[in-house]
């Protein structure tokens, strides 16, 4: 009788054990969870989560807290890359009836005239208030003289298929290259030495304009779920630190 009675005690010792062994690892599994659910970390979006998804509306606020919002990362490769991937040239996506080219003209030229018979869609002559050259510059249209005012993309195809655009659907693509407030009528050598160059290799001569050509490349990439490169954030940080109070533009 004794000694069943050790044995019983020995053995309700070892499942006292066991039971506490087995509850301190709830407690410890317990905690866990709850760090992961409120700790620091909780709440904090992933990169691919919606508040870096593309957005329908043009963003607002201050050029600089949008700056310090983009993510920095480096080019991905150009492979892949042609302007077929965004659709076709200066389609005409709000439905108005002008293709985008034509609308741009006609919001960024004074003393427009129109070709007869196209609704005031198609822009024969105006003149251009050059942002990028703080030049005038009379537009007429035809073979030999359209080219000397171009649309320009402020955030070229290229730069964007390189920062995040791959990522973008084919209807997104289409949007990003007609979206005026990506687009600006600008002079036409002078675009083609930006070429598709971003704020670490190209900016306006025309150094007035400099701050707010910045805040609507910060703008487009905010919109569309883009990143800028190291070079590239450091140079639009050194931009804006002349204008620091420089908003995003509202269109």
């Amino acid at each position: 009788m004794a000694k069943n009675a050790g044995r019983s005690k020995k053995l309700g010792t070892v499942w006292a054990v066991v039971a506490l062994i087995v509850t301190m690892g709830i407690a410890q599994a317990a905690g866990q969870f709850e760090e992961t659910a409120d700790g620091p970390g909780a709440g904090k979006a992933s990169p691919s989560s919606s508040q870096n998804a593309p957005q329908t509306k043009n963003p607002t606020g201050s050029a600089a807290d949008a700056l310090a919002d983009l993510p920095i990362k480096g080019r991905a490769p150009k492979t892949g890359y042609s302007r077929d991937q965004y659709g076709p040239s200066w389609a005409d996506v709000d439905r108005n009836g002008c293709d985008t080219r034509n609308d741009i003209l006609d919001r960024d030229l004074v003393e427009k005239t129109y070709k007869a018979g196209t609704h005031d869609c198609i822009v024969l002559t105006g003149v251009l208030n050059d942002p990028y050259t703080a030049t005038q510059i009379d537009f007429q249209r035809g073979q030999d003289t359209s080219t000397a005012v171009q649309i320009d993309h402020v955030v070229a195809l290229s730069d964007s298929w390189q920062k995040g655009a791959q990522q973008l659907s084919e209807d997104q693509r289409k949007e990003f290259a007609n979206d005026p407030y990506n687009l600006l009528a600008v002079d036409g050598p002078a675009n083609g030495q930006k070429s598709d160059g971003d704020t670490a290799t190209w900016l306006p001569a025309n150094k007035g304009y400099r701050c707010e050509y910045v805040a609507r490349q910060i703008g487009v990439k905010r919109k569309y779920a883009l990143w800028v490169t190291q070079a590239e954030h450091d140079a639009m940080a050194n931009v804006l630190s002349t204008c620091p109070g420089e908003p995003l533009p509202e269109y």
